[in-house]
């Protein structure tokens, strides 16, 4: 496949996310997109759900099967709300394809976990334990040999690279870490709540899910692997009157008498050979991230505490960006193709 084009599909093509996935697989050299898909029963024409495709991908979303998404494509990119991903992902595997689920069904390895948080009981538990954690930056080693990835939820992302590089060093402590992070509302997804309507969320700044967001344990379970220990996280996130970006400010407890210096020092080295992620000097905002599949990132160190700041784009690098990657990487790829900012 990694010299030839790879036909992919998008199940559950209507959403933001998957709107960003088509517009960076459009440029991408080695995708050929071709097929799309929704539940809706009219079949509409993918410009009429994303205008800012018209007249440059002609194709229906329709409602197919497993058996038909794998029939035509190689690789089948899973746009789809939990719960419904595990419900198509055995029959996409067994007839052939390659799967890359940007739900959350697969991104936790204890089935009890899961019907913990997400409020279903797993119907595929067997596989969550085999299943590739999709975060280049830390397991591009395994991506490519994968059959199923589990792509990273947008929080998780911002949070776990921003403390994997101080976490795996023995840097900061593992517990007692807070994270205060912002998001705009297409992280809440294309279908209307009363929650993320226009009148409900601008002009206003709010928290919500605190203590009690689902990718708390998503974020602990990596970097305990990162940090060979048990890691303990406050997670709180907030929603901003904005379309898309996210900010995660971050405190933890040194572990060390480490400066700021000797502190980005190390995320430099840590992240040398990872093209999206940029270790920066001032004070990351969401704007420099926007449209881009860049997280920024920084450390200080001030009264006592570690603060890490991290800034990136919900849609590209905490979603459709980082699937794109993964599928380079198990298409056998370069990680940067189809990506021109970074000469891909």
């Amino acid at each position: 496949m990694s010299n030839d084009r790879t036909t992919v599909a998008v199940h559950g093509a209507t959403g933001y996310a998957a709107r960003e996935l088509l517009t960076i697989l459009l440029r991408h050299p080695g995708a050929e997109i071709v097929a799309l898909t929704t539940r809706r029963d009219d079949a509409p024409h993918v410009a009429d759900v994303h205008p800012s495709l018209r007249g440059r991908l002609d194709l229906q979303c329709e409602n197919l099967s497993p058996q038909e998404l794998a029939e035509r494509a190689e690789v089948v990119f899973l746009c789809t709300p939990h719960g419904a991903s595990m419900a198509v992902v055995p029959e996409l595997l067994e007839a052939g394809a390659k799967v890359i689920d940007l739900s959350a069904d697969y991104r936790l390895n204890d089935p009890a976990i899961y019907a913990e948080w997400y409020k279903l009981e797993h119907t595929d538990a067997a596989r969550l334990p085999e299943t590739v954690y999709g975060l280049p930056e830390l397991f591009r080693d395994v991506i490519p040999g994968a059959s199923l990835v589990a792509n990273p939820g947008c929080y998780t992302s911002t949070s776990i690279l921003a403390l994997a590089p101080l976490l795996a060093g023995g840097w900061i402590e593992p517990t007692g870490i807070v994270i205060d992070a912002k998001s705009g509302t297409s992280g809440a997804g294309r279908n209307p709540k009363l929650g993320t309507l226009f009148c409900e969320v601008n002009e206003s700044l709010a928290a919500y899910a605190v203590g009690t967001h689902r990718h708390q344990p998503e974020i602990e379970q990596v970097l305990g692997g990162v940090a060979g220990a048990s890691v303990d996280v406050l997670f709180t996130p907030h929603l901003v009157p904005m379309d898309r970006g996210i900010l995660a400010t971050i405190y933890a407890t040194p572990a060390n008498l480490a400066g700021t210096e000797r502190l980005l020092d190390v995320m430099r080295a840590f992240y040398e050979d990872s093209p999206f992620v940029r270790v920066v000097e001032d004070l990351p905002g969401t704007k420099a991230t926007t449209g881009t599949n860049f997280c920024d990132l920084t450390v200080r160190t001030a009264k006592g505490r570690v603060v890490v700041l991290a800034a990136l784009d919900n849609l590209v690098k905490g979603a459709a960006g980082v699937a794109v990657q993964n599928f380079n990487l198990i298409t056998g790829r370069s990680e940067a193709t189809g990506f021109p900012e970074v000469g891909g």
